[in-house]
């Protein structure tokens, strides 16, 4: 080798150790950094650590240092709550797969976690640890870690796995068995549960918690003596939430030993569950239940109660003994209303078929004693016969059955449930409801069907009482059908048999006979009867008062005037109805008895004594009659003025007129007689005044030679044609006739005919007023209101009263208020007949009713009530408007009067609504109870009206959770929503009460769901 190549060897050797140098340096270099690092990382200083291991992984080369380093930048990363921590963490295993530290990062960053209690964490970083690569005693912790985080995040079954495998474990052992033991409690394995708590139970640091969990496992175990001393001796050492679970533990078993007495203080001592969101613990059913049967089984109903109806929307077999036992209760205190909703609860659950079918037998029992607002009595009887058929009750509630029919007052939906029913006791049940529903009918003016009802009744001929007041009412109704014929056979036979037997119609018969014989113009026969009825002196003023009357008429129409004076004369003097009637009639008697003078006299004082009766006018015209007769034609032209004057719209004006015009005739003044006639004949167009006044005047014209003058004056009568005169009354006549002989369909015809070919006849009026009732009499209620409408248009006439009250009737029919409105102002003005007054006012106020003119409703209401003479339909009529315009404009105190009035009066709906509103008012005044009893009075008597029962039912609702009966108002509102879904309004109003009921009892109740 020469000494250049040495030379050249020995430089390049020097700049290898130079190399060699330089990185043994910065190795050395980077270990100090990273010592420093690791020290830091070890005093927690985990920011300033992270910094320098950053700094270390960047500058060395060597791997093994360089992984350690991202080892520890992730795990300060981790303990930094940093975000990319378990990023890098990921990262690290991923570059560095073959570091000894992989399995380590994973237990430290676990670790890590649970320790800090995030064991949701840990347990994701605990899954990724490989187990083979921990040596014993770290496989213990993590074993432990693990099972601890699985406890801890509810994964009972990995719980169980890993620290089932250091039960053994002298470190862990004793924790893993406590564990172990809870999730074997929290699974209702109680036998295991209490084999691990036992192994841990003399350790001090698990005694106090297990103390109360053994007290309840023992409970759960049904080793209720060994709990109740359990939960005792923890007792005085625990805080007032245990207090309260434990006191529960002790009073469920003493519950369940049936020592009721020991445990009511410890279940009230309980102070129940506390949800997430509660402040206050909530009670269950179930603890109501138990606390409130404790009470039942000792007597002490009213505590009993106070908890039983605090189970709310209960569905299981505890809610069914619960209002089984509520209805009991109920039942010791006489609340039967209050019993019948219990059982009825629990007769509609099967989970207790015994306790199913007692509470259906007391369920329908209280039915049939109080009345039943969900379902007719008869229904809920048959109903439990039907489940039921050899129950031990059959004959008992068979009897009960058989006269709910009549009880239960729903006669209607009774004669559905007694169709096909053949038992003699049925037949006889059958009889007596369908001449209720008859009844019932009648009193609703329904009078054909009515008839049909008391036919079905008559077929069932089993009990004579009834029998013979079904034939009574029968022939009352074909006396209001117009048959008297029928009638007179009903009374009759009825007289007949109701002679050996008592009932109420009796006392009434020859009164009705009477008023049959005078329909039928056998006026003789009616004179008997109506003798008959006063001598029989029954006590009802009224009716006697009446009676005068109609036997004062039945003479009068038998020209026996001095027996009418007599009958008129003890009206007056009997003065229970307005006495101006008989008081007329006395004065047209006398007159016609000969007796001249002295009916002027009484007709001067009728109209002085009564300035405000309808038949002044009739008194007037005839006061001026009868001084013609006596030749004093000034008082009777005074008379005739006098009527004129303050009668305009009356029928008797045009006949006062005619007869002013004659007695100027008969005395030789033409001019002034004349001028009469032609007023009566402008005025009055049409009427038979107006045609007797055309002839009268043109008498005049013939003996004054003046033809021409009455040729040009009867040109302006568009009525009158004097050359078809002849035809005009032929024609006329013809169909009259036809009316005469009852020829209904040919008069129509033939009237119709007339009025064709003489619009504007002689007999018009007469024409349309007769066809008109033609169509009336038929049904045919839209043919005939034209010609009423041509009549009420005419000049005042002797059909205009008549033709006003028919036309008014239809459009109320129709509803059309408007124009029935101004028809019946007429009627009330112009009537002479006292009944069409009353119609007009009546139906005035309903129109203004309907119209919404509330203040005018009741104007004309009042009106009504001031007659003496209307009947008990009207009178309701019009207090019952009072009462809802009162309503209706928030004058509840003065509906509150009127539906009083309405309530003694009132039958069927009317009658029901009244009752609601007598409820509705005390339930106002805070009168709970008392409205209920209404309510419950309504039911047993009304519950046909089932508008009325719902509406009565949610009032009964408030009134109960205003008594605190929380069950009671919520079943009734259940039962409202599910029964009465045609009554949108009263479901609405129950689903609001229903909603806000429940909103506030699920403050307390952890049964009861809130709602929306």
């Amino acid at each position: 080798m020469t000494k250049k190549s040495i030379l050249s060897c020995l430089a390049i050797l020097s700049f290898s150790f130079h190399i060699i140098a330089q990185q043994s340096a910065v190795y050395t270099s980077n270990l100090v950094e990273y010592q420093k690092a690791l020290s830091l990382y070890n005093n927690q200083q985990y920011q300033a650590a992270q910094t320098l291991f950053k700094d270390v992984k960047e500058t060395t080369n060597e791997h093994t240092l360089e992984s350690d380093c991202a080892y520890y930048i992730a795990n300060c990363a981790v303990r930094l709550n940093q975000q990319n921590a378990d990023q890098l963490v990921e990262d690290f295993v991923e570059e560095y797969p073959t570091s000894t530290k992989k399995n380590t990062a994973y237990v430290d960053v676990a670790d890590y976690y649970f320790a800090n209690g995030k064991y949701a964490y840990a347990r994701k970083w605990y899954d990724k640890v490989d187990e083979s690569g921990l040596s014993r005693k770290e496989k213990e912790k993590f074993y432990f870690n693990n099972g601890y985080t699985a406890f801890t995040t509810k994964q009972y079954k990995d719980a169980k796995k890993y620290l089932s495998r250091v039960e053994s474990s002298q470190e862990y052992g004793s924790q893993a068995k406590y564990y172990i033991g809870y999730m074997a409690y929290e699974g209702d394995d109680y036998e295991q549960a209490n084999t691990y708590f036992e192994q841990v139970g003399n350790q001090e640091r698990y005694k106090e918690k297990l103390s109360y969990y053994q007290a309840d496992l023992n409970f759960k175990l049904g080793n209720f003596e060994k709990a109740i001393q359990l939960a005792k001796e923890q007792l005085k050492k625990s805080d007032a939430n245990e207090v309260s679970e434990l006191s529960k533990i002790i009073g469920e078993s003493y519950f369940n030993l049936e020592q009721y007495a020991e445990a009511i203080p410890y279940l009230k001592a309980y102070k129940g569950k506390k949800g997430p969101r509660d402040r206050t613990g909530k009670w269950s059913n179930t603890d109501y239940y138990q606390l409130g049967y404790a009470y039942y089984k000792q007597k002490d109903y009213e505590k009993a109660i106070s908890e039983f109806n605090r189970i709310i929307g209960g569905t299981n077999s505890i809610a069914q003994n619960a209002y089984y036992h509520l209805g009991e209760s109920y039942v010791h205190l006489g609340k039967k209303q209050e019993a019948l909703n219990a059982f009825r609860n629990a007769s509609q659950m099967d989970f207790d078929l015994k306790i199913q079918e007692d509470a259906w037998l007391n369920y329908a029992k209280i039915s049939y004693e109080i009345g039943n607002p969900y379902q007719p009595a008869p229904q809920v009887l048959a109903g439990y016969l039907e489940k039921y058929p050899n129950t031990a009750y059959k004959e008992e509630v068979e009897t009960l059955l058989i006269d709910s029919y009549i009880t239960s007052k729903n006669y209607k939906e009774a004669l559905e449930l007694l169709k096909g029913k053949r038992s003699f006791e049925n037949k006889v049940a059958y009889q007596k409801v369908a001449f209720y529903r008859g009844l019932e009918l009648y009193n609703e003016g329904q009078f054909i069907e009515a008839e049909r009802l008391f036919d079905e009744s008559l077929s069932q001929q089993q009990d004579a009482v009834y029998t013979s007041r079904t034939t009574f009412w029968k022939a009352e109704t074909d006396y209001n059908l117009g048959d008297f014929d029928e009638a007179l056979i009903g009374f009759k036979q009825f007289k007949l048999q109701a002679e050996s037997i008592t009932v109420p119609e009796f006392k009434n018969v020859d009164y009705n006979l009477a008023y049959t014989y005078f329909k039928l113009k056998n006026y003789g026969k009616a004179i008997d009867h109506f003798k008959q009825y006063i001598a029989a002196r029954n006590g009802d003023k009224v009716r006697l008062n009446d009676t005068y009357l109609r036997l004062g008429d039945t003479y009068f129409v038998s020209s026996e005037y001095q027996n009418a004076v007599l009958a008129y004369r003890d009206a007056i003097q009997l003065n229970e109805i307005d006495t101006d009637y008989p008081a007329f009639q006395k004065a047209i008697s006398v007159g016609y008895a000969g007796q001249s003078s002295k009916k002027i006299q009484e007709l001067e004082q009728f109209i002085s004594k009564y300035p405000d009766s309808k038949l002044r006018d009739d008194a007037l015209y005839e006061l001026g009659n009868s001084y013609v007769k006596a030749n004093d034609t000034q008082k009777a032209m005074g008379a005739y003025n006098q009527l004129a004057s303050e009668y305009r719209m009356s029928s008797f004006v045009p006949k006062a007129l005619l007869r002013q015009g004659l007695v100027y005739y008969n005395g030789g003044k033409n001019e002034q007689a004349l001028t009469k006639f032609k007023k009566v004949a402008g005025d009055y167009a049409g009427s038979p005044e107006a045609e007797q006044a055309v002839s009268t005047a043109r008498l005049i014209y013939i003996d004054l030679g003046r033809v021409d003058d009455y040729a040009a004056w009867v040109k302006t009568l568009d009525y009158v044609e004097v050359t078809d005169k002849d035809l005009d009354d032929a024609t006329y006549e013809a169909a009259e006739k036809q009316y005469l002989d009852n020829n209904t369909d040919k008069a129509i015809s033939q009237f119709n005919g007339y009025l064709n070919q003489f619009p504007n006849g002689l007999h018009a009026q007469n024409a349309h007023f007769y066809v008109a009732q033609l169509y009336y009499k038929k049904g045919l209620v839209e043919n005939a209101a034209p010609h009423y409408q041509y009549i009420v248009e005419a000049p005042q006439s002797e059909y205009t009263e008549e033709a006003l009250t028919r036309f008014s009737q239809f459009h109320l029919e129709k509803k059309n208020w408007n124009q029935a409105m101004p028809l019946l102002q007429r009627l009330e003005q112009e009537a002479n007949f006292l009944q069409n007054v009353t119609f007009a006012q009546s139906n005035m106020m309903k129109a203004h009713y309907q119209l919404e003119n509330y203040s005018q409703a009741v104007t004309y209401a009042e009106k009504v009530l001031g007659s003496s003479t209307i009947d008990n339909k009207i009178k309701t009529d019009a207090h019952i408007i009072i009462a809802r315009s009162a309503m209706k404009t928030d004058n509840e105190t003065k509906a509150e009067s009127a539906y009083a009035q309405v309530e003694k009066v009132a039958t069927g709906e009317t009658a029901a609504e009244a009752l609601y509103f007598n409820a509705y008012f005390k339930n106002k005044d805070g009168s709970y109870e008392a409205s209920n009893n209404t309510v419950q009075k309504l039911a047993k008597d009304f519950s046909g009206y089932k508008y009325y029962s719902a509406k009565g039912l949610v009032l009964m609702a408030k009134n109960f959770y205003a008594l605190n009966d929380a069950f009671q108002a919520t079943y009734i509102l259940e039962s409202v929503i599910q029964n009465f879904a045609e009554f949108e309004d009263v479901v609405s109003e129950a689903k609001a009460e229903l909603s806000k009921i429940k909103t506030e009892e699920a403050k307390t109740n952890s049964s009861v769901q809130p709602q929306d």
